[in-house]
Formats: structure tokens, C-alpha cells, sequence
């Protein structure tokens, strides 16, 4: 029986697409010969995960999880929206959301770091269900927020399951009043989120070049108005202020009531609690958000099988 080496096992995974503790005990199942262990992992649909990675996958999941003052967001996707009603599938996806909380928001450190009862990595797992499964998936991103006093809350819409579905959302409330009181108004806040989509909590927060950009815009469409001077001035920091409350939490009027802005109801908020309260940070994940999603042209598909 040949060494199995280390060496030996990457060049399966590499020729395979297998996981690490597949190749090795596909290796040591076959004596350490690498075709018979290709076989062997073909036998057992292990070997088909790479042929898979290619497929455009923009379906599937997004996961929260919460543990004291951390939470983490995955978004994992599939090729169809069948394999997000997978039972196998749910589990994995809100298994992961859990390992990125000890893990942080790198999805290699998160693939590397050890997938619970299995013996295998959380990447490994992943192409054990991607052969199991048999759709190309991908663990797309991660976000990891804490705060060092007050509360994490979280919001699932349109949850499948408890803590999966298709758009998840976190809020980090700093403050010393009472954690599970926070928690309730972190969840108000996280609705919001979902259905506003801010990009910062402040207009401290935004890029500055973004800030910029805007203005530059704002201020060619003003000029084109004839106005002196300084009516264009007024006109652009009026409309910058349109565009706070567009873009910047804390400014835009709040979904639960249609008429407080968010920082209002944080203000009143505080005088309730007995404590300043104030939006840490947030994260907010939408399923397959920015993937280009494959459109299949009929006529270009029968000249190719024509062309063969």
C-alpha cells in the first residue's frame, strides 16, 4: 500500500473536486492509488462537485445568528429555488451562520474552520452536499456585528424556518438600558432595514467620495436651472438633505410609523429606557442580490446543438 501523503490527497481534491476527508479515505480505501480513489469517489457521487462550479448559482439561502452580544449573516446560494425547501440544505446553511459567529466574516476562514459532527471543514461539508445534492453552491458572504454593551436583534422576511430565509438583517443597539427591551426596539429597527435598505447609519458614515459624487450631480443639475450663485448652493445642500434621508438610517422616516424619523424614535427610545440608545451598525443580506442571473437564448441553444 503506497504512503498516503498529504501531497497525495490535495492531488485528488485538485483532480476530484472532493473534500480533504473524502480524498483520504477515498485513498486509503483503494491502497493509495489515485485512479482507483477517483473511482472510488465516483461511485459515491463525490466526485462530480467540480464539475458543477461553473453553473451560475443565485438561488438558496440567507441565515442569521445571534449568541449574547455577536451576530452573524450568511447568504448561500444554489442553482434552483427548489434546494432552499431541502431539509439538508437549511441545515448547513444555518450550521454555517453559527460558525461564522465564532469564525468572523471571512468566508475562507469560515470554509477552513471545522463544520460540527462531521469531522470535515465547513468548506468540505459544502461540496459533500454540492455531490449529495447534486447543484452547484456556493457560500457567497458573511457578516459578523457585536457591540460591547446592549443587544444584537434580528429579523428574518418571509422566514422559511426560524433564522433562514430570503432577506435577513441585523442591528447592533448600543446602550446600557435594560438588553431585552433593546432586543424588541433592535427588531422594529431591523424591519425598518429590510424595508428601507439604508446604505449607513449616518451621514457620518458614508464614504465621502460617494458624498461627493452626489453633490457634484446634484449641483450640475442646478446649474442647469439659470439660477445665480448662491440659489444653486441652497438648492444642492437642499437636495443633499433629500438624499440623507434616503440613504442614512437615522434620517429616513421610520416604516413602523410613516412619520418619525429614526433618530427621533431612538431619542425618545433613550428617555423611555433611562439610556442614550444608539444604531452601532447593521447588516442586511437579500438573496442573489447583485448576481447576474442566467438567461438562456433558445435560438443561439439550437444553433449549438446543430453546430455538434
Amino acid at each position: 500500500m503506497a504512503e498516503i501523503t498529504s501531497a497525495l490527497v490535495k492531488e485528488l481534491r485538485d483532480k476530484t473536486g472532493a473534500g480533504m476527508m473524502d480524498c483520504k479515505k477515498a485513498l486509503t480505501e483503494s491502497g493509495g492509488a489515485l485512479e482507483r480513489a477517483v473511482d472510488w469517489l465516483r461511485t459515491k457521487g463525490l466526485a462530480t462537485a467540480a464539475k458543477k462550479a461553473g453553473r451560475i448559482a443565485s438561488e438558496g439561502l440567507v441565515a442569521v445568528a445571534v449568541k449574547g452580544s455577536r451576530g452573524a449573516l450568511v447568504e448561500v446560494n444554489a442553482e434552483t429555488d427548489f434546494v432552499g425547501r431541502n431539509e439538508a440544505f437549511q441545515a448547513f446553511v444555518r450550521d454555517v451562520a453559527h460558525v461564522a459567529l465564532a469564525a468572523g466574516a471571512d468566508v475562507d476562514k469560515i470554509k477552513a474552520a471545522p463544520y460540527p459532527g462531521t469531522g470535515r471543514s465547513a468548506g468540505e461539508q459544502l461540496t459533500h452536499l454540492i455531490a449529495t445534492i447534486g447543484e452547484n453552491m456556493n457560500l457567497r458572504r458573511a457578516s459578523v456585528i457585536s457591540v460591547d454593551k446592549g443587544a444584537i436583534a434580528s429579523y428574518m422576511h418571509s422566514a422559511l424556518a426560524p433564522g433562514i430565509g430570503k432577506i435577513g438583517v441585523l442591528v447592533a443597539l448600543e446602550s446600557a438600558a435594560d438588553p431585552k427591551k433593546l432586543e424588541t426596539l433592535g427588531k422594529q429597527i431591523a424591519m425598518h432595514v429590510a424595508a428601507a435598505r439604508p446604505e449607513s447609519v449616518s451621514k457620518d458614515d458614508l464614504d465621502p467620495a460617494s458624498i461627493e459624487r452626489e453633490r457634484n450631480v446634484l449641483a450640475e443639475q442646478a446649474r442647469s436651472s439659470g439660477k445665480p450663485p448662491e440659489i444653486i448652493a441652497k438648492m444642492v445642500e437642499g437636495r443633499l438633505r433629500k438624499f440623507y434621508e434616503e440613504v442614512c438610517l437615522v434620517d429616513q422616516t421610520y416604516a413602523i410609523d410613516g412619520e418619525s424619523k429614526v433618530g427621533a424614535v431612538l431619542q425618545k427610545a433613550a428617555k423611555e429606557l433611562g439610556a442614550p440608545v444608539n444604531v452601532k451598525a447593521f447588516a442586511v443580506f437579500k438573496l442573489g442580490e447583485g448576481i447576474e442571473k442566467a438567461q438562456k437564448d433558445f435560438a443561439s441553444e439550437v444553433a449549438a446543438a446543430r453546430g455538434a
